[in-house]
């Protein structure tokens, strides 16, 4: 962004002749660029997420075609390509359509009754319907083994940074895939990044500065690090379920005030600043508790207090209720 040319004079030729000037005058500024292990294993972590996203795509459209054969799956199991709904799935492949064969094949553990699977599994199955099906399903299975595949490679490239990813497991929300992949985009050198504040601008969780006139036109984050930041952004989210937490507590304060996504990005900002100096120094996380906030304002409350009773030539001395 910080080589883009005068708008209007956009052509390639034009391009490398603006870009040969400002390496010429040392004006362009060095990018990130990890050691070769940590490339070998960004692009693995990047390739295993392009492959669940292929097998959630496949999975929505074998309930589009379900749902065109008027078989309402979904509503009654969450996961239809688990253990019951892939034996669902598989008979009617061959051909069986019977409502209560099909319930059957179902395991104990689903919430739904039978009466309400029965009435899911009333529709008209054509074999257009079943060839579809069988097509996605055949995707989706060789999709999974090259994930396990993947999977497998990421556990023989993760040799050297074990230490790490263990260390990171320790924060809430950072499951040992979010792990995986916070050392895969950042590293485990953060000597790379001047200071927290430049990974958090690296990352995109930091707003941007647009002001003209003496007035701010927009304070809405940088589209950067599209592999890190929705990853970041799911691990928050799961930290904010986990009780008597400072990531929820944050998320919480913050919500209230400026809304839920603000306070998604400003908890996320937060793990990837624990990451930094956990990884940096070598320790693990030390939670702040879910009362950090309460005890911070209330001590700043009362120093308020006394230097506004200071002010008015009272003096005070204060003591523990």
């Amino acid at each position: 962004m910080h080589i883009r040319n005068v708008p209007g004079r956009k052509s390639d030729m034009n391009d490398a002749t603006w870009i040969a000037d400002l390496l010429a005058h040392g004006l362009i500024r060095s990018s990130f660029v990890p050691p070769a292990p940590i490339q070998e294993l960004r692009d693995l972590t990047r390739t295993r997420r392009q492959l669940v996203h292929e097998v959630a795509r496949h999975v929505m459209r074998i309930q589009k075609i379900l749902e065109d054969a008027n078989l309402k799956l979904t509503h009654v199991i969450s996961n239809i390509v688990g253990v019951s709904g892939r034996a669902i799935l598989t008979a009617l492949i061959a051909g069986e359509t019977d409502p209560d064969r099909l319930v059957d094949l179902t395991r104990a553990r689903l919430k739904a009754s039978r009466a309400d699977l029965l009435d899911a599994l009333h529709g008209r199955v054509t074999d257009h319907h079943r060839f579809m099906i069988k097509l996605h399903l055949t995707q989706i299975d060789a999709l999974e083994s090259a994930i396990a595949t993947i999977e497998a490679r990421i556990g023989d490239a993760l040799g050297p940074f074990r230490a790490a990813v263990s260390l990171l497991t320790t924060v809430p929300g950072l499951s040992d895939t979010t792990a995986r992949v916070l050392i895969a985009e950042i590293g485990t050198d953060m000597s790379r990044f001047p200071s927290v504040g430049h990974l958090i601008s690296w990352a995109g969780f930091c707003p941007r500065l647009d002001e003209s006139a003496g007035k701010r036109r927009s304070t809405r984050p940088r589209q950067t690090a599209p592999w890190l930041k929705p990853t970041l952004i799911n691990a928050a989210w799961a930290a904010t379920r986990k009780k008597e937490c400072y990531l929820r507590a944050q998320f919480l304060r913050i919500k209230s005030r400026r809304g839920a996504k603000k306070a998604i990005l400003a908890v996320a900002s937060s793990m990837l600043t624990a990451a930094y100096f956990m990884l940096g120094d070598g320790v693990e996380y030390h939670d702040l508790g879910s009362r950090h906030f309460e005890q911070r304002d209330k001590e700043q409350l009362a120093k308020r207090l006394l230097q506004r009773l200071r002010d008015l030539g009272v003096a005070v001395e204060v003591k523990a209720a």
